[in-house]
């Protein structure tokens, strides 16, 4: 199964308004497990940068200035993305911004059926719990200490551990051995392989006379019982 966990920065909160994208970063996964492929992306939004946007991602116009727009990357961007799942945090957010995005280059839009939301997931896991990204990786001790600010790759990848962990988490003593195609392999690991536990023969197990006889009591009382052909053993 493909996944693909992706983030975006944009110039404020809402594109309706003349807010733009200006940077996505996507991890590819395959069975939950990341592959090492990534798309990452600066867009010129031709506007200028909010204060407050800035503050946030660090991203000023005079840096995007020179970077492409965002319809001279699109072909390679849903060339990356493909048919997959994808996965966000606050989905609708990022969703938005790229399909608004499309919408300006006249490409078809996101079906938001492919739409994977972490902070539903969460809300349904931790009711009444802090569900910002920074919150849920320190709930389930996945290091940020390199994130001083936000980067749409650096968060896709900080996600991808998280939606791991949200999903079921790694599977303790497990490690990866192998990935061909779409069929992932997994062996003990080494502490497992070298633990020795003594063998221990089958302990042999069967119903004592006086319980069968309760038994075929018990059944006897039963009109037309199933399973009266097995109690007498046939």
């Amino acid at each position: 199964m493909r996944e693909i966990v992706f983030d975006t920065e944009t110039t404020g909160l809402d594109p309706k308004t003349g807010d733009r994208l200006v940077e996505i970063g996507c991890i590819e996964m395959v069975n939950r497990v990341t592959t090492g492929v990534t798309f990452h992306a600066y867009f010129n939004p031709d506007r200028d940068m909010p204060e407050a946007a800035e503050a946030v991602h660090g991203l000023s116009a005079a840096f995007l200035s020179d970077k492409p727009r965002f319809h001279e990357r699109a072909g390679e961007l849903l060339e990356f993305l493909g048919d997959a799942s994808l996965v966000a945090h606050n989905a609708s957010f990022d969703f938005g911004f790229l399909n608004a995005e499309l919408a300006i280059a006249e490409l078809e839009p996101v079906g938001l059926d492919r739409m994977v939301d972490t902070i539903a997931i969460a809300k349904r896991r931790h009711p009444g719990a802090k569900l910002s990204l920074d919150a849920l990786c320190t709930r389930y001790g996945i290091d940020r200490s390199h994130r001083v600010k936000h980067g749409a790759l650096l968060d896709a990848e900080l996600l991808a551990q998280l939606y791991v962990e949200l999903t079921g988490g790694r599977q303790i003593g497990l490690e990866l051995a192998a990935e061909a195609g779409d069929e992932t392999v997994f062996v003990a690991s080494p502490s497992q392989a070298k633990r020795e536990r003594p063998f221990r023969e089958p302990r042999p197990h069967s119903a004592p006379d006086q319980e069968l006889a309760r038994h075929r009591a018990f059944i006897d009382r039963i009109e037309g019982a199933i399973w009266a052909d097995r109690a007498l053993g046939k």
